[in-house]
């Protein structure tokens, strides 16, 4: 019974994970190569973040992965809805907390597009 409540944990409980590990096999069959750029195009947008008022805290980029917290009293989805608008999108994972993820779909346009739209970006500080 343990062990069962484990697996399922794990992810042993999905139904048709064959669809998403084709997907997977086949990113790694065609796209390998795009992994770099994509681990570029995240850190780009950690130093860039790095030099924001606006930014609290940037946990370690070791992926395509870009995680942030904002300063109080600033909310994430007010911030998310605010690049939404100029067709960034971008996640709300908390109260304050942002995530962003560079994938083979964001261009090196999109990302200078996104990085001129953080360094303008200027806070409404709400309640």
């Amino acid at each position: 019974s343990k062990a069962r409540k484990i697996r399922k944990v794990l992810g042993g409980g999905m139904r048709q994970a064959g669809y998403i590990a084709a997907a997977g096999i086949y990113a790694l069959d065609n796209h390998i190569e795009r992994l770099q750029t994509d681990h570029d195009f995240a850190t780009a947008l950690a130093e860039c973040l790095s030099n924001q008022n606006f930014v609290d805290q940037i946990y370690p980029v070791a992926t395509n992965i870009v995680i942030f917290s904002l300063v109080a009293p600033l909310k994430a989805q007010d911030f998310a809805n605010d690049f939404k608008q100029n067709g960034v999108l971008l996640s709300a994972i908390s109260a304050n907390q942002i995530r962003l993820v560079t994938h083979l779909d964001i261009s090196k346009e999109d990302l200078e597009k996104t990085i001129s739209l953080l360094q303008a970006y200027s806070p409404k500080y709400s309640t």
